[in-house]
């Protein structure tokens, strides 16, 4: 395993050099920095020229120049690395670091959303294989997919910002509105669940006429323009997860799982109106990071009162239960805050932005209100980046788990009598997940490259801004370290693919053959 390690590190060296190489010499031939003023009627062109020249290292053939790049980027060794200087004089180094936080704040979001509903619903949709919820999913995949990015920008700024905003003015719903909203929700959850016809048609009905009930609620108390949750309906709620939770982690025939899992919902409503006090305190850092600490020790720590054996899927269970009533409780916080941020002369009723990355105009030193603009400025653009690249995750999950549960040993798991939940949770999707972790792992490495269309539309400025001004403006410095930092995550990204490849999957071992 070290031999392979080694070697492939040092493919990943020889890789960088060569691309790097290329990247540079074919960046430099391409484009001319002199060319506007070889055109220019300035009086003091010829000085210009010159003064650019020296500062570019023009008079100096590509390759060469290549090299003196190179031993800045080589004497990080000793510690004293140098991308350079872009073309505006400014360190190329603090550029790149001032716009990773906000790729990673831009993209990360939509990553990780687009992984956990890319799979749910993959999964979801191999195991109603050829129902109608799997071919329109498989419709809604293909055609998401195909739709190019900026255009699907565009209508979030009209429907979900623009006319969101206006519809914000009287938050009421209208009754063609909450026709099709209750169609299309028992279309939805009589696909899922599925079965008799009798059966569809009550699911449907039940789930449309709730859905309309809950939209007149809605509409008729404007909750829109008020949001919140309150103790009850967060309550509510997490008695839900605990059972979600409970089903998929071990099942709900284990007792003791859902005790500590409904232990956590209950501590959850006790705890609600200790957690509002706690949000409003001055030292926030501290407390915040205390409180997170208390939900995983206590969550941790309640499995122990129910169970005295195989504690390891209980704890598990009831960490996941608490950590999603956490976020519930969070989700709440910000529900409260959402009037008094849009009653801000900053925002002005106008919550949704269909640019930047936060509020200039808003004042600083309220964080729930500060954290919430930063989230609303991260809604379009997580939503454009989400629906593109979830669709790609829905397809393979479906197809990969869809060849798991054709194995000899699946079809062994069942003829020995285990349960539905047992043979999908605990053999195929764990299964699954193999060749789903390598794709991830390149995916979440390709999140520092940014997206460079997504970002123009929105006006952030993160590392696909730097790499399209570098383009655009000739800046070689400028476009080599975004290029090198991009370029080594992305094929460190495939070693650790490999090598977790080769740890999750028994029949994978780097050097298997060899003799």
């Amino acid at each position: 395993m070290f031999a392979y390690i080694v070697r492939r590190l040092g493919i990943i060296v020889v890789t960088l050099f060569g691309s790097s190489f290329m990247l540079f010499n074919l960046a430099a031939i391409s484009g001319d920095p002199l060319e506007e003023l070889r055109t220019s009627t300035a009086p003091n062109v010829k000085q210009q020229i010159i003064a650019l020249t020296r500062q570019l290292q023009l008079d100096i053939p590509p390759p060469i120049r290549y090299f003196y790049w190179l031993k800045g980027i080589l004497a990080g060794f000793v510690g004293n690395i140098d991308f350079g200087m872009t073309r505006t004089g400014q360190p190329v180094a603090d550029q790149i670091w001032l716009a990773i936080p906000t790729t990673v704040r831009l993209v990360t979001g939509a990553t990780i959303i687009a992984i956990i509903m890319g799979i749910s619903i993959g999964i979801v949709t191999a195991l109603r294989q050829y129902s109608r919820f799997d071919y329109a999913m498989t419709f809604v995949s293909f055609l998401l997919f195909s739709l190019p990015i900026f255009w699907v920008a565009v209508l979030l700024k009209e429907y979900l910002a623009i006319q969101f905003n206006n519809f914000l003015a009287t938050a009421t719903i209208g009754p063609l509105w909450i026709f099709f909203a209750s169609v299309a929700s028992g279309i939805f959850w009589s696909a899922i669940i599925s079965g008799n016809r009798a059966r569809v048609w009550g699911i449907f009905a039940i789930a449309g006429s709730s859905t309309a009930l809950l939209l007149s609620f809605i509409s008729a108390t404007k909750w829109f323009s008020d949001p919140g949750l309150g103790p009850i309906v967060i309550f509510g709620l997490s008695i839900g997860v605990a059972f979600a939770v409970t089903y998929l982690s071990t099942g709900l025939t284990n007792k003791a799982a859902l005790k500590s899992s409904l232990s956590m919902a209950l501590l959850t409503l006790l705890l609600y109106y200790p957690n509002q006090y706690l949000f409003g305190v001055s030292n926030k850092k501290l407390v915040y990071l205390l409180m997170i600490i208390a939900l995983f020790l206590v969550s941790g720590f309640v499995p122990l009162l129910f169970s005295k054996i195989d504690r390891g899927p209980i704890i598990r269970t009831s960490i996941l239960s608490a950590f999603i009533m956490g976020l519930l409780t969070i989700l709440d916080k910000l529900m409260q805050t959402w009037r008094p941020y849009t009653e801000t002369d900053a925002v002005y009723f106008r919550p949704i932005p269909t640019i930047g990355q936060v509020n200039p105009l808003l004042e600083p030193g309220n964080f729930w209100i500060n954290f919430l603009d930063i989230l609303v400025h991260l809604f379009l653009p997580t939503t454009a980046l989400l629906l593109i690249s979830f669709a790609g995750y829905v397809r393979f999950a479906r197809g990969t788990l869809l060849e798991v549960l054709s194995q000899d040993y699946i079809r062994t798991a069942r003829a020995k009598g285990l349960t539905e939940r047992t043979v999908i949770m605990r053999h195929a999707f764990r299964n699954t997940m193999i060749p789903l972790t390598t794709i991830m792992v390149v995916d979440i490495a390709g999140i520092i490259g940014g997206a460079i269309i997504t970002e123009r539309i929105f006006g952030w400025i993160g590392m696909g801004t730097l790499f399209n001004q570098a383009i655009g403006s000739f800046d070689l410095n400028l476009l080599m370290g975004v290029f090198l930092l991009t370029g080594f995550l992305g094929v460190s990204a495939n070693l650790v693919a490999d090598l977790l490849y080769s740890a999750l999957d028994p029949r994978v071992r780097t050097g298997a053959g060899k003799k």
